[in-house]
């Protein structure tokens, strides 16, 4: 097992994927080395493949335009959006162009377009580039929104959505970029049990009783894995309560399958993400999950996430606008697990 860092698996991922494929381009702003990047994700890459890293204005409405262009075109463009917060500029591109070429066209055309963009908070950077916008990709048909996080193999995750032929969004969470990229060893994280879901970007579940009994199943994806984790285990060592987590490495299509079977065995679900409330990722999750499995739920579901408001600049308001371990771990005992 590799031992590197996030950025770097990330980085690597697209270096294997330049070397491999001859149709992948790199497009966005600020790209060349020595630079490399905003969080160098990009480092690299123009050093070795000049005429295949294109830097660009700041235009992000054009850059959506220009990718779309060159996937209908046969290649493989890689989208670097600087701070995801600016897909915004790039919606109209998405929704009646990039999500709807491929069915106007009656199936003649593919977009094989790639999307990288940092999603999420806790650096200080502001109302305008701290913010997890992923949930507004959740209603666009024709695409898929993955979300990356530590613990899943980040150079595979690459490649699959550089190969897939359709668009994908690769949402990368901020801080993830400078922690240890971790595998399962013998299926295990530290003391965590983990299994791997199927599929092209397949969820984890994570357990800290060897899949036994527990009061929970938290739902959460990219960068607040880490977060759930310390919650659950707080849970274990403060109130002898275990909990499994999911991890979803694919946001659009949603695969209900590992949820369903974790929430099969605990009874109970919360969900966890950085974005705000209302209307969020969560609310979609609990909305599918109670019409498939309303008969398994014994406590209602809880969800944990942002407050819906701007996100401040000082890190003790940001802190308190942004969900923590202690308000997943108080979803969870308000559950009354005791009582499970």
């Amino acid at each position: 097992m590799r031992s590197e860092r996030c950025v770097q698996a990330l980085n690597g991922g697209l270096h294997e994927a330049f070397e491999r494929r001859d149709d992948v381009y790199l497009i966005g702003e600020d790209l060349l080395d020595p630079y490399g990047g905003a969080f160098k994700v990009s480092q690299g890459l123009s050093d070795r493949w000049p005429e295949r890293v294109i830097t660009t204005p700041i235009s992000e409405a054009s850059l959506f335009g220009v990718a779309a262009g060159m996937a209908l075109r046969g290649y493989r463009p890689v989208l670097e959006i600087m701070f995801g917060d600016f897909i915004a500029l790039g919606f109209d591109q998405i929704i009646n162009g990039i999500s709807k070429f491929r069915e106007m066209y009656d199936d003649q055309v593919t977009l094989p377009l790639v999307v990288r963009t940092p999603m999420g908070g806790r650096r200080g950077y502001g109302p305008t580039h701290s913010q997890s916008l992923e949930k507004l990709l959740m209603g666009v048909p024709n695409i898929r929104v993955v979300a990356a996080s530590e613990y899943h193999d980040l150079r595979a995750m690459t490649h699959a959505a550089i190969d897939d032929d359709e668009p994908v969004f690769l949402i990368e969470n901020k801080l993830m970029y400078g922690r240890p990229n971790r595998r399962p060893e013998n299926g295990y994280i530290d003391e965590l049990s983990v299994r791997e879901g199927s599929g092209t970007y397949p969820a984890l579940t994570l357990s800290g009783n060897d899949f036994g009994e527990a009061a929970a199943t938290i739902v959460t994806y990219g960068g607040m894995l880490p977060i759930a984790v310390e919650a659950a285990t707080e849970l274990i060592l403060e109130h002898e309560v275990f909990c499994e987590i999911v991890v979803l490495g694919e946001l659009l299509p949603l695969d209900l399958a590992p949820i369903l079977e974790s929430v099969g065995r605990t009874g109970a679900l919360i969900t966890a993400e950085e974005g705000t409330l209302t209307a969020g990722i969560g609310a979609e999750i609990t909305a599918q999950v109670t019409e498939a499995a309303w008969g398994q739920l014994r406590r209602p579901v809880r969800r944990v996430a942002a407050n819906d408001g701007v996100i401040p600049s000082a890190p003790n308001l940001e802190n308190m606008m942004l969900p923590g371990a202690g308000e997943v771990r108080d979803a969870v005992l308000a559950l009354d697990p005791a009582a499970v």
